[in-house]
């Protein structure tokens, strides 16, 4: 075991939280204690950017065999796990290291990522380059681990295999400014998560065009699609090409965790377009989830084009019920008809784990809105057709059958 460099006699509490098998099989505890971990780290950073890179160490050094057990089936550990490395890693290469205690530090996320097994720090080897800190530190790793990797991607059957030092090596020598190196270890390689390797190293080296032009050839069953329209962006962004990049790429680039994220993220990186553009242009990427761009087109103020959509395909009641609620007071009109769509949805069988509770919401937000367009007569009337229409034995008209005046429908 490398023992690393210390700068001060600090206690790390996550320290005594991820021994081997410290989590059981629920998530949330896990989720949970990696983002304080990851908290507690950035919090030394301020004061003491090498004391938080030995933290940050220490941390992806027990990520693995603390969480072995986790149930990972839902991808939440997982998600929460990429999205701690990619902060740690980033205070490890950003940290003003000495050359003894980089190399200390090198050593132990190697020993680290040799042992991982679920496999958690697995995209750890992404950033290895930066790691290194400096190109000559990159060259060494990148010499240390050449052989190897050359005698994985061998198209010889009898030598190829997994090594796991292989992202690594690829992103040591672009770190390295290796680029021949990288171009000819992948000359016959197919499998896109090293192929990419080489698109980088060729806009690298400046040839942008040949760059896209291999990252589009490479696409097919086995091959992201979002990593190879990241990646063109990229190149497309860094050249200076910035409507290229959003026309060929810029709506699918960008996924994030919901429809909102990648709205905003979308409309971060290209300011200068509408919002109703980048709207419009991101619901044609995802036809017949329309209704799911509702949040997004309401949080930025488009209610007309929330409406339209939430009216074409399904969109969740109590999202509806919500929006009703909160924008009554600042546009009556879309409060209205937000939540007489949340009726409409339930009416038509839609929305996850509904209860009572969530039909009676609706219909009062709706009615609260009513009262401020001066409309609760017509509103009541709307609603009452639009329950009495409901298939026998539904589940709105027995919660508001009463309400409305109509008989409960099997009664």
């Amino acid at each position: 075991m490398i023992v690393l460099p210390r700068t001060d006699k600090h206690k790390w509490e996550f320290k005594a939280r991820f021994r081997r098998h410290a989590f059981g099989w629920r998530s949330q505890p896990a989720i949970q204690r990696v983002n304080e971990a990851v908290a507690e780290i950035k919090r030394v950073a301020r004061r003491d950017p090498v004391l938080a890179a030995n933290g940050a160490v220490a941390l992806i050094e027990r990520l693995s065999p603390a969480l072995e057990n986790v149930d990972s089936s839902s991808g939440a550990i997982g998600t929460a796990v990429n999205n701690a490395l990619r902060e740690l890693a980033v205070l490890i290469e950003d940290a003003p290291a000495d050359a003894k205690t980089r190399d200390a530090w090198l050593e132990q996320l190697w020993e680290a990522h040799a042992a991982d097994q679920i496999p958690y720090i697995e995209l750890l080897a992404d950033d290895w380059g930066a790691l290194c800190g400096s190109k000559e530190v990159a060259t060494a790793w990148g010499d240390r681990l050449l052989g190897i990797t050359r005698m994985a991607l061998s198209p010889d059957k009898n030598l190829r295999g997994h090594f796991h030092g292989t992202t690594a090596c690829l992103s040591a020598l672009l770190r390295a400014e290796r680029h021949q190196d990288i171009i000819d270890l992948l000359a016959n390689e197919t499998f896109w998560p090293y192929k990419r390797w080489a698109v980088k190293a060729l806009a690298a080296m400046g040839q942008r065009a040949e760059a896209i032009r291999l990252a589009e050839s490479s696409r097919g069953a086995w091959t992201h699609d979002g990593d190879v329209d990241r990646i063109c962006e990229d190149i497309l962004l860094s050249s200076g090409l910035v409507d290229e990049a959003y026309e060929r790429y810029g709506p699918t680039a960008n996924r994030a965790g919901t429809y909102l994220a990648t709205f905003r993220a979308v409309a971060t990186k290209y300011p200068h377009k509408a919002p109703g553009q980048i709207l419009d242009d991101l619901v044609k990427t995802t036809p017949g989830e329309e209704g799911k761009w509702f949040v997004a087109a309401k949080e930025f103020g488009l209610y007309e084009e929330a409406l339209s959509l939430a009216r074409r395909t399904p969109c969740d009641p109590k999202t509806l019920t919500r929006a009703a609620r909160d924008l009554a007071s600042k546009d009556h009109a879309f409060a209205l008809e937000a939540g007489m769509l949340a009726l409409h949805w339930l009416v038509h069988g839609y929305g996850y784990e509904l209860t009572g509770a969530d039909v009676w919401a609706a219909y009062s937000n709706t009615l609260k809105a009513a009262e401020k367009n001066d409309a609760v007569a017509q509103t009541k009337e709307r609603i009452r057709k639009l329950v009495a229409d409901e298939a026998p034995g539904g589940f709105v008209g027995r919660i508001l059958g009463r309400e409305l005046g109509l008989d409960a429908p099997g009664e």
